[in-house]
């Protein structure tokens, strides 16, 4: 057997690069180890593998055939095996010279003599290997594979180690080279008059005028006094002022105190109180309710107090009083406990001497939380009273 495998490695010197090719058939020796159960001695094995390349898939198919002239322990009978299986093959990047790979499948074995409860069945086996190669179709397989068969209703086993020399054939076809793509004509897509190879804006609007380059002719296409060529904001809004870059000049176009390039809330309703990015100040006047109630409890009544005063020196100054709720009950029960409680704290807030007209209501019910309902402190948060101020 050794100065079979040594003949290709004489043949050839060193290995070539593999190439890829359709098919595999490895004809293999290899020795048996038998399960005890069996009551079989190791066995010398003989047979052949196909290997199918031809597909894109991670496992390629294969069929291998093995068989056995076996004898029965302490028994002068013999028995013939044959094992056929079909099996899925993957190879992985070599290693060196060495190509590794494993298989996985199914097959089916018959046993001539029956002894030991031997019966003929199907069993799976899984296996590795690897490849060394001699030339680029020629190569050393070398396998080791374990077979699991149900036999007569227990479960027995056998390792088959295996060599071979394995020769690929069939080169799969070199891919066709498409011919290259015809040039272009030369054309003028966007029907400015300028062709394709030389236009620089190749989807200028229809109908505009343009240079050599195919780009619009100077104009002031947002009709803000300053041309195309030197506009780096060319689409400002009809009438906005601009600086000679026809970018808007800064303003205040909500009137509330906060420049345009920093206001977050642009459209800030006119009279807002706001804050620094613009938008509409509110601050929570710390009101508490008795449960499900609006009767305001005794620590809140100083808070509301405090907030009068604050109007009191401010009579520049109306304010809008908003109440909320948590989640707990119906939306419709917190919609008419909220519109109650920010009602009774106006009544309270003209107790306190702040004219009634300064002072407007609105109850959101369970519709703006600010914290989760789920825990007891969120809803805590969520049943607030707010004040915006709106200055005149």
């Amino acid at each position: 057997m050794k100065k079979l495998l040594l003949i290709p490695a004489l043949l050839f010197s060193s290995a070539l690069i593999a190439q890829d090719y359709n098919y595999e058939v490895t004809p293999v020796i290899g020795y048996n180890i038998a399960e005890g159960n069996l009551d079989l001695e190791n066995q010398t094995l003989f047979g052949a593998e196909f290997q199918y390349n031809g597909c894109d898939m991670l496992l390629k198919p294969e069929i291998s055939i093995l068989y056995a002239d076996a004898d029965y322990e302490n028994s002068p009978i013999g028995t013939d095996i044959y094992r056929i299986a079909i099996n899925g093959v993957h190879e992985y990047d070599a290693i060196g010279m060495f190509t590794p790979l494993s298989k996985i499948g199914v097959g089916y074995e018959t046993i001539d003599k029956h002894l030991a409860d031997n019966k003929e069945g199907v069993f799976f086996d899984v296996g590795v290997g690897a490849k060394i190669p001699f030339t680029d179709a020629i190569a050393l397989k070398l396998e080791a594979i374990y077979m699991l068969k149900n036999n007569d209703n227990r479960w027995d086993n056998n390792l088959a180690l295996l060599a071979g020399i394995n020769f690929a054939f069939g080169p799969k076809a070199v891919a066709a080279v498409s011919a290259p793509a015809p040039a272009p004509v030369d054309g003028d897509d966007d029907d400015d008059g300028v062709k394709n190879s030389v236009d620089k804006c190749p989807a200028t609007p229809f109908g505009r005028a343009v240079d050599a380059h195919g780009c619009c002719a100077d104009g002031d296409d947002d009709n803000d006094g300053v041309l195309n060529s030197k506009d780096l904001c060319p689409t400002t809004e009809y009438v906005r002022a601009v600086d000679t870059d026809g970018c808007c000049i800064d303003g205040d176009d909500d009137q509330d105190g906060v420049l345009n390039s920093v206001d977050k809330c642009p459209t800030t309703p006119k009279g807002s109180v706001v804050d620094s990015a613009g938008c509409t100040k509110i601050v929570n006047l710390h009101i508490n309710f008795e449960t499900a109630s609006y009767t305001i409890d005794e620590a809140s009544k100083p808070n509301v107090e405090a907030f009068a005063d604050f109007l009191k020196a401010r009579s520049n100054f109306d304010a809008k009083i908003i109440g909320h709720t948590d989640s707990v009950g119906s939306v419709a029960n917190n919609q008419k406990l909220s519109d109650n409680r920010a009602n009774r704290v106006k009544e309270m807030l003209v107790e306190y001497g702040i004219e009634a007209h300064r002072i407007t209501t609105e109850g959101m019910g369970e519709s703006a939380p600010t914290a989760t309902n789920d825990t007891a402190d969120g809803r805590a948060q969520n049943r607030r009273i707010e004040a915006e101020l709106i200055k005149k």
